[in-house]
């Protein structure tokens, strides 16, 4: 198997993936504060307002994670279902390509 001698691309090269494993770097803003009222209640269950002055950014990570893998496998699998259906139309090069096998869905009903 042909191969890079490093992976210094992240596995993906002009915007093609060169075979090698995809490597992601993900970055986010912090989220802002809202500065307007909001209705809330106190631990104590007596209604109050909260009005936010300064910064009290909630930590995102945990939503972040999952956020950002159903992204990627949604654009993974949107990139794969684009290239079965190029190489279905066109006939590929055998001794550069095996075809792709994707399982047969069965069908309900």
């Amino acid at each position: 198997r042909v191969r890079t001698r490093t992976n210094r691309s992240g596995g993906i090269q002009g915007g093609i993936s060169n075979g090698e494993i995809i490597n992601m770097r993900i970055a986010f803003k912090p989220t802002s504060t809202i500065s307007r009222k909001q209705n809330t209640v106190t631990r104590d269950k007596k209604e109050t307002e909260l009005i936010a002055r300064g910064r009290h950014d909630p930590c995102v990570v945990p939503r972040a994670v999952p956020m950002v893998e159903a992204s990627v496998a949604l654009v993974l699998m949107d990139q794969l279902l684009a290239q079965y259906a190029q190489c279905q139309l066109f006939p590929i090069n055998p001794d550069f390509q095996e075809p792709l096998q994707l399982p047969k869905l069965e069908q309900s009903g």
